[in-house]
């Protein structure tokens, strides 16, 4: 009798064990997934900033940057939306537009700020994300409540930022900049361990896990991205290039 509880305690011991390893994967798998996203954005940003014509090409006609906006915004939202419809397939690569439509519009980056703004507001946002993620996941307190306060503040600086389109009002800037800053650091450890609680265990290697992996990559991108233009805000003064 002793053995056969010993055994059982045991193996659901090792059960747990195997559940947290699995977790773990996915984990990584969404920060490889986000990395991966970053990467060609970045990638994008940078060849469209290097070659003059194509540049100027983009940027040169507004109809053809509200076009990808219009694009951007659309991916993201579908992506968001019919992620758990779609294919692996297509969601990877629906991710993967999204990503590199975004390095494009990034290449304006290049052209306000020195290059060496720009890379130290992302080594300072890297640095962020990573403490806050690394929180989000190692935390034993419940973030859940975190969630509707930092969506209400989020609504927010939206909402401000588009009265300030007509205020122009370099006060309002600065305060949805530094908002900002706070509330996309919170919320890349609310989703973090939002991200780590919904993984489904059991279907490592499906279709449904490479979905739930995009899907929090997607999630984790969109707080990097934020965050980086907030600092780089902040760091580059509102946008003077020496």
């Amino acid at each position: 009798m002793n053995y056969n509880r010993t055994n059982t305690a045991y193996a659901g011991y090792r059960s747990a064990e195997a559940d947290a390893a699995e977790q773990k994967r996915f984990i990584i798998r969404v920060y490889n997934w986000m990395a991966a996203g970053l990467g060609l954005t970045a990638l994008m940003a940078g060849s469209v900033a290097a070659d003059k014509a194509m540049f100027q090409l983009i940027f040169g006609n507004p109809m053809i940057v509200i076009g990808l906006i219009i694009a951007q915004l659309g991916l993201v939202f579908w992506l968001a939306a019919r992620v758990q419809q779609m294919s692996a397939k297509t969601a990877t690569m629906v991710f993967l537009g999204y990503s590199a439509l975004t390095g494009v519009t990034f290449a304006s980056i290049f052209v306000v700020y020195p290059i060496a703004t720009v890379g130290s507001a992302f080594v300072v946002t890297a640095g962020s994300f990573g403490a806050m993620s690394l929180y989000g996941y190692t935390t034993k307190s419940d973030l859940t409540s975190w969630g509707s306060f930092l969506f209400m503040g989020l609504i927010g600086i939206l909402l401000a930022s588009l009265v300030n389109i007509w205020l122009a009002s370099p006060a309002v800037q600065w305060f949805v900049t530094y908002a900002g800053v706070l509330i996309f650091t919170g919320l890349t450890a609310y989703d973090t361990q939002r991200i780590k609680t919904m993984n489904i265990l059991g279907n490592e290697g499906t279709d449904e896990d490479t979905k739930e992996a995009i899907s929090g990559a997607l999630t984790l991108y969109l707080d990097f991205i934020n965050l980086f233009l907030m600092i780089l805000r902040i760091m580059g003064g509102g946008g003077s290039r020496d």
